[in-house]
């Protein structure tokens, strides 16, 4: 992936790992929206056309990136208000499971409503306790993360699908930002009934810009009251007559932020999505043996056979502060050191890395 670094200006000047908290702007997009912006000065709604071809031509990337088929794919500014919003108008007193400690726009929107939560922990057994709570506690909503943001732990790739096999009514709800532009995923195969992501983080997308993907069949679960002028495209004739996706579309998009995703998912296919794959599972494997050698990270991490890109080092502080001044880039979470590298990083990076924290030691 060396001929690609130099895309990514931030590398010039830092250890860049932090994907997990935003990922980095390349070259081409910064350009793109230059002149995005540039149009809009001169042209301002004479373009309006284009621009919605923009939302459109993004709309269609997401289905072909994730294979979604005849899914619906709803635009949304974020993750977070696109869950919130399919969550509105559910039934009372739900049985849902949840992951303890997953990311607080995954959990709080569900643990802030009526349903019965049930938590599991996100150790090594994660799968196997989530399979026993369904099947004994009459479980009618999972929702979880891909990959988990504090310390990376990665579901088993198949288990979803498994498990919507043998329970075909449970709900299943993703959250993919910590997966989605890092890994290979078919929605098709995947047994998720709805993915979500923000694409700020491993699909380079930028901010403002998200999505959820809703099989067709998983519809019918959800009652959704929100409607605007977008959700009917500006069409006053069709006030009680649009799509259910629609409804995650109550107003006006910004043309800018989804064609920034647009531009990225067009970036990571150029690349290939499968070599992307391949290259981050084996750089996640390297940084589990390097720090795992140096005795920072959970027995449950190092004990798992499917991990993410994303570590938290069980250490002081003062070794955080220490690879900042060393120019490291990571984020102080949950009283750990997060890192998290992408396909822009590499081995030497970690290599690295390693040296300055027993330097420190």
């Amino acid at each position: 992936m060396q001929p690609y670094r130099k895309s990514f200006p931030g590398l010039q000047k830092c250890i860049y790992a932090d994907t997990a908290a935003t990922g980095l702007m390349y070259n081409d997009l910064a350009n793109w929206r230059r002149q995005q912006d540039e149009d809009q000065l001169i042209s301002g709604s004479s373009n309006w056309a284009d621009k919605i071809a923009i939302l459109e031509e993004t709309r269609v990337a997401l289905k072909g990136f994730f294979k979604a088929g005849e899914a619906e794919v709803a635009l949304v500014p974020n993750f977070s208000i696109g869950l919130n919003m399919l969550l509105e108008n559910q039934p009372p007193e739900q049985k849902a499971l949840l992951v303890n400690h997953d990311y607080p726009s995954v959990n709080w929107p569900i643990e802030n409503r009526s349903f019965n939560v049930t938590f599991v922990e996100p150790d090594l057994d994660l799968e196997r306790n989530i399979s026993r709570i369904i099947a004994s506690e009459q479980i009618g909503i999972l929702a979880l993360s891909l990959v988990q943001w504090l310390n990376g732990i990665r579901i088993r790739p198949g288990f979803l699908k498994e498990l919507k096999d043998k329970h075909p009514s449970l709900l299943i709800i993703a959250d993919g930002t910590q997966y989605c532009g890092a890994f290979t995923l078919n929605f098709d195969s995947s047994g998720i009934d709805v993915l979500g992501a923000s694409g700020y983080k491993w699909l380079l997308g930028g901010y403002g810009n998200g999505f959820m993907i809703i099989r067709k069949t998983a519809i019918s679960s959800f009652s959704i009251p929100s409607a605007g002028f977008n959700s009917a495209e500006g069409d006053l004739d069709r006030r009680d007559r649009f799509p259910f996706y629609k409804r995650l579309e109550p107003g006006h998009l910004d043309s800018l932020n989804f064609g920034s995703l647009k531009h990225a998912l067009d970036f990571l296919t150029g690349i290939g999505m499968e070599k992307i794959d391949t290259y981050n599972r084996n750089l996640a494997n390297y940084g589990r043996r390097a720090f795992g050698g140096l005795g920072l990270l959970q027995k449950e991490v190092m004990e798992r056979k499917e991990h993410g890109s994303i570590f938290r080092l069980v250490a002081e502080r003062s070794i955080f502060e220490h690879l900042k001044q060393h120019a490291v880039r990571c984020s102080w979470r949950s009283g750990g050191i997060r890192l998290s590298f992408h396909f822009y990083n590499t081995d030497e990076e970690i290599d690295r890395i390693v040296e300055i924290i027993k330097s420190r030691r």
